[in-house]
């Protein structure tokens, strides 16, 4: 890709899209000061509309998630599978290139993070010794809830993407203009406005979510090798240096960004066999890994659908809603990159690839670090759920679990140099999307503006900022996200449906012309 960086300032202006650009800013700026000003206010409107979106209309989420992991393995084998996304192009990346720019774009640090503490949260719910062993159940809902189904949201939007990208080659790179083919010139209005803001929106609240969520973790990890105590201006000053990390990368384009992808998923692998081979665990990981994706394999449907309807334990409205409207907010930026990496590759290869790499990564990740931790639970070597029920710090019950690995501070060191390079690569991709959207019209094979990256760099960290110095729980986090998905659904589903139409089309077309 070329950069557009050598545009005078008033050519720039010019460029831009100013409503796009400055509306989020605004309304960014007063929600950080709302939550800065009014923590407990904030917080009781949030859970009150949480409930409202969350429990009252949860089925909504459900039904979207299943639908949209149907429609996707119906587009992978059907005639639609076939369509190439840039015609004649030969792939711009290498398979490993692609796979670990896709993997690493699509989840950030929050993998870690979830994956040493998920099971932990799951242990003592009503619904997991309803369905039987603690010890299998707590290993199999993480994969479920890192599944098929969340990678299904990123996989069907970036070919939809990459197919008005690459194929039909169109120049805005927004969420409106994926959904031209459904409503026409209304995107040109006042319905494609609203679309590209709650787009937006949605992906400062992913973003708020993400970094808010497991921060902490890595500030805690960086205290206790460093002796630098814990605070809020530690964990300020962590975001600022993974800021420049990724700013930096992003200057440098899809280069840096590729290179990043590749340090990042060694450090993750170094990570994963250092936990696999140190702790002693491997005969347990190995074994309930294997049971956990038999369970998920056998009981999918019935996971996918389940609402507990008569609120026995609340688990789809505390959890798996949640992680659907979680995966939704992030579908605003990743798919777009996801899409624009993949030209060259067939609808098909796109599709059934991005699992492969999704399922693999996550998979592997959640079986290695969250069952050495339930290993440790069950053989009696450390009561993490014990600490946990009396502390309720995921943070400090993680760390005291790296206690147990030999050569600890080399570990956390490792984990920390993960978390930063998981961060900086998925954030690259973030400010690259965010910046096109700042575009009125950006070319299929351009990069915005140096400048324009940078801006959208600093506000992707207000928010969190914002959030952390609110003491924001996690229930407040998640709430961030579900009250963001609700509208994302309904345009998921008008692109997906644009999809279908101009996919259509489009294969009538090149029917016309072999005829000819």
């Amino acid at each position: 890709m070329k950069s557009s960086s050598h545009v005078s300032v008033r050519e720039l202006r010019k460029r831009l899209d100013w409503v796009t650009t400055l509306i989020p800013l605004a309304a960014i700026a007063v929600l950080c000061i709302l939550f800065l000003m009014y923590p407990e206010s904030s917080s009781s409107v949030l859970n009150s509309i949480r409930f409202f979106l969350g429990d009252q209309l949860g089925s909504y989420y459900l039904i979207i998630g299943l639908g949209v992991f149907l429609c996707s393995l119906y587009i992978a084998f059907s005639k639609y599978g076939s369509i190439k996304l840039g015609g004649a192009d030969k792939p711009d990346y290498t398979p490993f290139q692609w796979g670990t720019m896709m993997f690493t774009s699509g989840l950030a640090a929050d993998i870690l993070f979830y994956s040493l503490c998920e099971w932990m949260l799951y242990a003592n719910e009503p619904r997991i010794s309803q369905m039987g062993s603690m010890a299998d159940w707590a290993a199999t809902y993480p994969l479920f809830h890192w599944g098929p189904i969340p990678w299904s949201f990123y996989m069907i939007l970036a070919v939809a993407f990459g197919f008005m990208l690459h194929v039909r080659k169109r120049t805005k790179q927004k969420y409106s203009e994926a959904c031209r083919p459904l409503l026409g010139r209304h995107v040109d209005g006042f319905w494609g406005r609203a679309i590209d803001l709650i787009a937006v929106f949605a992906l400062l609240a992913g973003t708020a979510t993400t970094f808010s969520l497991a921060t902490p973790l890595l500030s805690m990890a960086i205290s206790k090798v460093s002796g630098i105590p814990q605070s809020h201006f530690l964990t300020i000053a962590i975001l600022v240096i993974i800021g420049v990390t990724y700013t930096v990368t992003v200057i440098f384009g899809m280069k840096g960004v590729a290179k990043l992808a590749a340090s990042c998923t060694y450090l993750f692998f170094a990570l994963l066999l250092y936990v696999l081979i140190g702790g002693g665990q491997a005969r347990f990981i190995i074994e309930t890994g294997l049971t956990a994706v038999g369970n998920l394999v056998q009981n999918f449907i019935g996971l996918s659908t389940w609402t507990d309807a008569a609120r026995t334990s609340s688990f789809p409205q505390n959890w798996t809603i949640f992680y659907w409207a979680y995966w939704m907010v992030w579908c605003v930026a990743t798919p777009f990159f996801i899409g624009s990496i993949s030209r060259g590759r067939t609808i098909r290869q796109t599709i059934l690839g991005g699992y492969f790499w999704g399922l693999s990564g996550t998979f592997t990740s959640f079986i290695i670090l969250g069952n050495y931790g339930l290993g440790l639970q069950v053989f009696g070597k450390l009561d993490l759920l014990g600490a946990y029920e009396k502390s309720q710090d995921l943070y400090q019950s993680i760390l005291t679990l790296f206690d147990t690995l030999p050569l600890t501070e080399a570990g956390l060191v490792l984990l920390a140099l993960t978390m930063i390079a998981f961060y900086a690569t998925s954030f690259d991709a973030l400010t690259l999307v965010a910046s096109s959207y700042s575009y009125k019209e950006l070319k299929e094979t351009e990069e915005p503006d140096q400048k324009v990256k940078l801006f959208w760099a600093v506000l992707l960290m207000l928010f969190p900022i914002a959030l952390i110095f609110n003491d924001s729980s996690m229930s407040n986090l998640q709430t961030v996200s579900i009250i963001a998905a609700f509208p994302i659904g309904f345009i998921i589903i008008t692109i997906v449906a644009s999809f279908f139409k101009d996919a259509g089309q489009y294969l009538k077309e090149l029917e016309k012309k072999e005829k000819k």
